[in-house]
């Protein structure tokens, strides 16, 4: 759904752990008893608005499952520009990090904003209610679900926002007791949610029946995990596009293999100092080339930069590296009038690729500023990692006969043969090809048990997780203990 300006006076701004009366309030003229706020269809529909308003943040998971991964290094202007990425690329992030705070924050708010339309989910009837809080369950369990794959456990608050005497008492949740409440919000909505949505970017039967699996997938539920994977594939509502360069173009937005998007416009909305207040995805912005001058590509701010161990990890005849990695060099080189194509290199690091599927292209450049307003979606969730992540739970459970056909399905589309699927080091190096650049690598190999292996820096028992931001401990009253090692 795309943001709407001006819905946030109608709701509760509530900053998680923070404020001076036990719920936030607004002055005239902007200001409507939240009490009494729920009184016809369309202020459920406005409340639901500002509950899939917080998908904006996002990007963040863009950044961090690559960055803190062995697919790229943090880059940009210099390692003072944003020192939060940079300390999560070299593995020395600790409790004050603004990144990590962001994601805490954000999230809880994207809760408080769904808990507000659940708490008076009672308060009239009115046709298709059913739908908008399925819809509120949705994003709540996938507010969680960022929750607690960076942090692990967290407070769980349902049905209701809290007043800050209650937030100064509430305790961390076991992740368990967070994973179950996820699962039950995505298999409620599922079973109320239609097939199609009836609006660009509102959650479907399939999304919520995807994440529920990818949910059952991280906590190693192999057997719900497939059968919940298989119910979407046997579904028919998804297929793969013919062409994988074509998945990331606007042009080519909310096609038959999305699961899942998260909408932006090339409007601005916000500013570097509100990047939460955009309508457009920061990412692409900040991931195009530093002072780029030539054909095809605009100019960024050369963030989230691919590694030179991403690009070799490709076979040379898997059109997915190029799709997904740009060498700069040898695209300028290619081009008639190369000696006349300029980039500048940031302080902050520099490898010589960029990515590729969340980048500025002319064409798909928004206004005023176009670093802050590209119009192009975060593709959240795909067909063919649904298909990648059943392939996975079948093999987890002996079918391997039946991952391989799922694995050679994605291979296929890619234009490249089909492998023998005899372990499940396979399938993980085939989610690597297909899905990187789209933040998920570094979560992958924390539940794969594999980020040792791969990650510079990792420790074992530490950076499975992230820290909980310092200064949410001290507003709690240090009733939250840090995550193990910071």
């Amino acid at each position: 759904m795309r943001k709407i300006g001006l819905i946030s006076f109608l709701l509760v701004w509530f900053a998680f752990l923070s404020g001076c009366e036990k719920f936030l309030s607004v002055d005239p003229p902007y200001s409507q008893d939240v009490e009494n706020f729920f009184q016809s269809p369309e202020d459920y529909d406005r409340a639901l608005t500002g509950a899939y308003d917080m998908l904006q943040g996002s990007f963040m998971t863009l950044w961090l499952g690559e960055i803190a991964s062995d697919n790229a290094i943090a880059g940009g202007e210099s390692v003072n520009d944003s020192q939060g990425l940079h300390q999560i690329d070299n593995m020395t992030h600790g409790g004050v990090n603004n990144e990590l705070r962001n994601v805490l924050r954000w999230n809880y708010t994207g809760i408080t904003r769904a808990n507000y339309i659940l708490e008076h989910k009672d308060n009239i009837d009115f046709v298709g209610k059913d739908h908008i809080i399925a819809e509120a369950k949705f994003l709540r369990a996938y507010y969680y679900f960022e929750l607690v794959k960076y942090f692990g456990d967290v407070p769980l608050i349902i049905d209701k926002r809290i007043g800050i005497e209650e937030a100064l008492q509430i305790p961390r949740s076991p992740k368990a007791e967070v994973y179950a409440q996820i699962e039950k919000d995505f298999s409620e909505a599922s079973q109320v949610l239609n097939p199609i949505a009836s609006q660009k970017g509102r959650a479907t039967k399939g999304a919520a029946l995807a994440f529920l699996g990818k949910v059952y997938l991280y906590q190693n539920k192999f057997s719900e995990a497939a059968s919940t994977f298989d119910e979407v594939i046997n579904s028919g509502s998804y297929s793969l596009i013919p062409n994988y360069n074509d998945l990331f173009s606007v042009a080519n937005e909310n096609n038959s293999e999305t699961v899942f998007d998260v909408q932006y416009t090339g409007l601005e909305g916000g500013s570097y100092g509100c990047l939460i207040c955009l309508e457009g995805n920061a990412a692409v912005g900040f991931q195009g080339i530093r002072q780029y001058n030539g054909p095809v590509y605009g100019d960024g701010n050369s963030y989230n930069l691919p590694t030179q161990e991403l690009y070799d990890a490709f076979s040379p005849i898997d059109p997915r590296r190029a799709a997904t990695v740009l060498d700069i060099d040898a695209f300028i080189a290619a081009q008639p009038n190369a000696s006349s194509i300029t980039y500048a290199i940031g302080a902050g690091g520099h490898t010589g690729f960029y990515n590729n599927k969340y980048i500025k292209r002319q064409g798909e450049i928004g206004l005023p500023d176009n670093d802050l307003t590209s119009p192009v979606n975060y593709r959240v969730m795909r067909y063919a990692d649904v298909l990648l992540m059943a392939a996975e739970a079948h093999y987890q459970l002996g079918n391997s006969s039946q991952a391989q056909i799922l694995v050679n399905q994605v291979r296929t589309r890619a234009g490249i043969p089909g492998i023998s699927v005899n372990s499940i080091d396979k399938i993980y190096k085939e989610r690597r090809y297909e899905l990187s650049g789209e933040g998920l690598r570094f979560f992958d190999l924390v539940r794969t048990g594999q980020a040792a292996d791969f990650i510079q820096g990792f420790v074992p028992g530490k950076h499975e997780l992230f820290p909980i931001p310092q200064v949410e401990i001290d507003l709690a009253g240090g009733n939250w203990s840090q995550n193990p090692g910071y």
